[in-house]
């Protein structure tokens, strides 16, 4: 479980691998249910809770993702959420589904913020992504290898590492080393 304070309460964000859509005998009852998946067993399953109170759940296929510190963004009212190969917008109050993203071919690891660049960035398996508060991708670059290193947001740069090692850095702007 993540847990985010924001201006419109308490945001949290539960793995719910036992979810099953369309049923009834779920442990949590959410208003707002989404399977992008298409299958009826999603890989990746997040609920979203506000304030205690259940709100949207959501499954998405690609490599399982779980909750961590950065499976969650909230930016000038908009809540952005990792899930599977996907990152997630919604407004949490009034409730709204605004839109869904693939940012990444297998798994998006996390969704980040820069305050100073005004850059939304996923954190991909296969692929760092800068995407738009409306839901576009910016630009998105695919490593040599797999993304599975420390991740880090730079004054200057994004940077990630490698499943060999490999340190790469990317400008905001554009995305290129």
């Amino acid at each position: 479980m993540m847990q985010l304070q924001t201006d419109v309460g308490l945001i949290e964000v539960v793995n719910g691998p036992t979810y099953t859509f369309g049923s009834a005998d779920n442990v949590r009852s959410y208003s707002v249910t989404k399977n992008f998946a298409g299958v009826s067993r999603p890989s990746s399953i997040h609920g979203l809770i506000l304030d205690g109170v259940p709100i949207a759940v959501f499954g998405q296929a690609g490599g399982a993702s779980g909750v961590h510190e950065h499976s969650l963004v909230y930016v000038d009212g908009l809540l952005y959420l990792a899930v599977g190969d996907s990152v997630v917008c919604v407004r949490p109050k009034p409730f709204s589904f605004e839109w869904a993203l693939q940012t990444d071919p297998a798994t998006c690891f996390g969704v980040h913020f820069d305050e100073r660049h005004r850059a939304l960035i996923s954190h991909g398996e296969l692929a760092i992504s800068r995407f738009s508060s409306e839901g576009s991708l910016i630009w998105q670059v695919c490593g040599e290898d797999i993304f599975t290193g420390p991740f880090s947001l730079r004054p200057e740069y994004i940077e990630a590492t490698d499943w060999n090692g490999r340190i790469c850095r990317f400008s905001y702007n554009i995305g290129q080393p």
